[in-house]
């Protein structure tokens, strides 16, 4: 059956998608600007993605996916994970967020996350004695509902929860966490949901400089990690089955695993580069179409999802810079290197999102004529600490501009980011509005999307004003 796939995909290449099994991608949308969400459900469609993951359930989102058989993956925020723990509470989640939408043509829902990555060390466990309760009274609501068989509630997990002192096959859950991540494993192997974890190979690369480059990549070069009678070529393989090793350890090897985030940045760090990032897609490609598995799951179609869809410039940079840059698809629907999502080595470009709308092609920039410049430093501090500068770091696309250019893609991207009003371009006297375009070299001036920017509200913000209201018309009845 797999060899007669392969030869349809390649006599029929041209005329349909022969889409890598289990791969899906993250919708993240915490963007200042955003393209219209029947944009980007028409993009993903016209690239043949069939799962997305979201963040949140939101309303105009979850419309937009209505009717398109599009896998989706909801979430439930972390800052709603304690309202959660009481379980009318996520009764009522699951019938706003999914019952609502389950209706002949609306949306595929086959998971729920339940949180994003809720036991990061860095939290210092605000989290942890919420998360769980959350997971059971959301699979618990979703079986009440009657959606026990159909859709799961996972929780996606940083690969922190897990290490291990040497090989991969040593993995353990961490130390102060693994009585709690035992029992969240046991009520997922219970209720036939997955465990969903996200790797990536970058941030191995990023927070150690000696850390060997070509062993964050899968097309070998680096020395070898030995493990008994298998060798590890890479840090992905090395990663997943050190979960797979934890697992084991706990009694539950065969727990199904999902990788809810795996990618790339191009830009933000001397390692986030678009060249890197097509040279890691087209190997992670590659072995998902061939279904090759890792070492200890040998021979597997790993679920994946992509990280990420289309770069968000409103993210937070803690992490680093390069949180921006994760997209596949620039902010605005353009797609940034050549890949194959099929995993067949056929790279080409995207097919871009279409009727996209931009602001006038215009863009402020420092004034040569300016006469006093002592106070250039401080309107560049501000106008990158209301926009994004994260292009001008060291190693960054526009770390090569000099005082002046570094002045005008600041004052650029604060003039874009507040809709190009004329007042937003004058830093006292220091700024100019002009009609000539200042990219340069891999350094982009970019026009902003005409799309209003984002007033949408925190989902816990709107959980509580939603229960508010239910709670003042039940007392006007009483």
């Amino acid at each position: 059956m797999g060899s007669c796939k392969l030869v349809i995909c390649f006599l029929f290449f041209e005329m349909f998608w022969c889409w890598t099994e289990g791969l899906g991608v993250n919708w993240g949308t915490m963007a200042v600007r955003q393209l219209p969400p029947k944009t980007v459900v028409q993009m993903l469609q016209d690239n043949g993605i069939k799962k997305v993951k979201l963040f949140d359930a939101d309303f105009n989102t979850m419309s937009a996916l209505a009717g398109t058989d599009i896998e989706v993956m909801v979430a439930i925020p972390n800052d709603m994970l304690a309202i959660m723990t009481d379980y009318d509470a996520a009764k009522d989640w699951v019938k706003r967020n999914v019952t609502r939408y389950n209706w002949d043509g609306g949306v595929k829902i086959k998971y729920v996350a339940v949180g994003n990555e809720p036991f990061l060390s860095s939290y210092n466990g605000s989290f942890l004695n919420v998360t769980f309760p959350a997971l059971q009274n959301i699979q618990n609501a979703l079986i009440d509902a009657g959606f026990g068989d159909t859709i799961k509630a996972t929780v996606p997990l940083n690969a922190d929860v897990y290490n291990s002192p040497s090989v991969p096959s040593a993995g353990q859950f961490r130390t102060d966490i693994s009585e709690l991540m035992t029992q969240i494993v046991q009520f997922f192997n219970q209720n036939g949901a997955p465990f969903t974890v996200n790797i990536y190979p970058f941030l191995s690369l990023y927070a150690d400089v000696h850390f060997p480059v070509d062993f964050a990549f899968f097309d070998g070069g680096s020395t070898p990690i030995v493990d008994g009678q298998i060798q590890y070529t890479n840090v992905f393989d090395a990663n997943f089955d050190t979960l797979v090793s934890a697992l084991k350890a706990v009694g539950l090897g065969n727990l199904p695993i999902i990788v809810g985030e795996v990618g790339w940045p191009t830009d933000g760090d001397i390692n986030a580069k678009a060249s890197y990032a097509e040279r890691f897609y087209n190997g992670l490609l590659k072995r998902l179409a061939a279904n090759q598995g890792t070492p200890l799951r040998p021979n597997t179609n790993i679920e994946v999802y992509l990280f990420g869809l289309i770069d968000e410039d409103a993210k937070s940079i803690a992490p680093g810079a390069f949180e921006r840059h994760w997209g596949i698809f620039r902010y605005d629907g353009q797609p940034k290197f050549p890949m194959d999502l099929s995993g067949q080595g056929q790279n080409k470009l995207l097919v871009a999102a279409k009727n996209v709308q931009y602001l006038p092609q215009k863009w402020c920039v420092f004034n040569p004529n300016a006469k006093d410049l002592s106070k250039l430093g401080d309107n560049i501090n501000y106008a990158c600490t209301f926009s994004d500068c994260t292009s001008l770091g060291y190693g960054s696309t526009c770390s090569n501009l000099d005082t002046q250019g570094n002045a005008s893609y600041a004052f650029n991207m604060y003039f874009q980011v507040q809709g190009q009003k004329e007042l937003s371009c004058v830093f006292e006297g220091l700024a100019m509005i002009t009609t000539q375009n200042y990219s340069q070299g891999t350094c982009d001036f970019i026009i902003q999307l005409a799309s209003s920017p984002s007033l949408r509200t925190s989902p816990f913000v709107m959980f509580v004003l939603v229960l508010i209201v239910i709670l003042f018309f039940q007392s006007e009845q009483l």
